[in-house]
């Protein structure tokens, strides 16, 4: 089939050097310009330089909805339009454009965690998988029919980045597969069930603030999701931001108030946690490896040299 190619980043890297690597034409590749955010600057291997090195055409839009877009994807008349990681909304004129319409690769299992950053929000709310939906784009952001869909199971030591490279070696089965059930020439998938699906946005620096009201367990997941080279999660300690490396579920249970700075268990600090903290039956964070402000890295035993006090959201 004539494919063209919408995608960024590794992800869509990914896509794209399936389809090279496939028995369909690539005519046209659509890719964003370069960008400077924290999470866009993260697995940012280059859509336009594969496909330039191939002999492919790329066009550079921020938004795919000039007439002069619509006319090269006219003119280079796809069978199927791929998308992958394309982080503006596609209007109908386009995705309705091709023969067999628009499949897009989104790395959840639809319909759950549709939008952004699936796999950090997926891991910090303790799912059991995660994966990779291939399917027909409609109006509504990845809500249509599902084509194939492969999971992985999520570990409990697994951090997002380990998820990130486990479910991007899903890109290319699953794109090429779905692909060859569409020029099999079904048409009739999986729909979605709506009554499940939930969407996220994107991740920011708030995002990755700790706020000890939350229980110890999501907490450890937090800490694990923002993972190197994701934006640390951070707190503050006199003042002073602190980001948090490593951290694990106390054994002990230790009550009193959120953010406390409170007990040495093991090769961590215990820091007490929770909303209802005060009764004395949650188990806290035990903090592990911290990173100051100046950039110094090092143990929470070394860097706490006493307890009491507090870590707080705010300076």
């Amino acid at each position: 089939m004539r494919v063209v190619m919408f995608g960024y980043q590794t992800w869509g890297h990914r896509t794209l050097r399936a389809l090279l690597d496939s028995e369909h034409d690539v005519v046209l590749v659509v890719t964003h310009p370069r960008s400077e955010h924290a999470y866009e600057k993260i697995w940012s291997d280059s859509v336009a330089d594969l496909a330039e090195e191939h002999g492919v055409p790329v066009l550079i839009r921020n938004r795919p909805d000039d007439d002069e877009l619509l006319q090269r994807l006219e003119e280079a008349d796809p069978d199927v339009i791929v998308a992958n990681n394309w982080r503006t909304w596609i209007p109908p004129r386009v995705f309705g454009l091709p023969r067999h319409g628009t499949l897009n690769v989104h790395d959840s299992l639809l319909p759950k965690y549709a939008g952004f950053s699936p796999l950090i929000w997926a891991l910090i709310n303790g799912e059991s998988e995660v994966g990779v939906t291939a399917h027909m784009m409609n109006d509504e952001l990845d809500a249509g029919d599902i084509v194939l869909q492969e999971a992985v199971p999520v570990g409990p030591a697994d951090t997002a980045t380990d998820l990130f490279h486990r479910t991007v070696d899903l890109i290319a089965p699953v794109t090429i597969g779905a692909l060859g059930l569409i020029a099999s020439g079904r048409t009739e998938f999986t729909r979605q069930d709506r009554s499940r699906a939930s969407f996220f946005h994107k991740r920011s620096v708030e995002d990755s603030r700790i706020d000890w009201t939350w229980p110890a367990q999501d907490l450890e997941r937090l800490v694990r999701a923002q993972s190197e080279p994701y934006p640390s999660a951070f707190t503050f300690h006199k003042g002073r931001r602190l980001e948090v490396l490593a951290a694990v579920v106390s054994e002990g249970r230790y009550g009193g108030t959120p953010g406390r700075v409170f007990y040495r268990e093991g090769e961590g600090v215990v820091i007490v946690a929770g909303a209802d903290a005060r009764t004395g039956r949650n188990h806290g964070l035990a903090v592990r490896r911290v990173r100051t402000d100046d950039g110094r890295e090092l143990p929470a035993t070394e860097y706490f040299t006493s307890m009491g006090g507090y870590l707080t959201n705010h300076p």
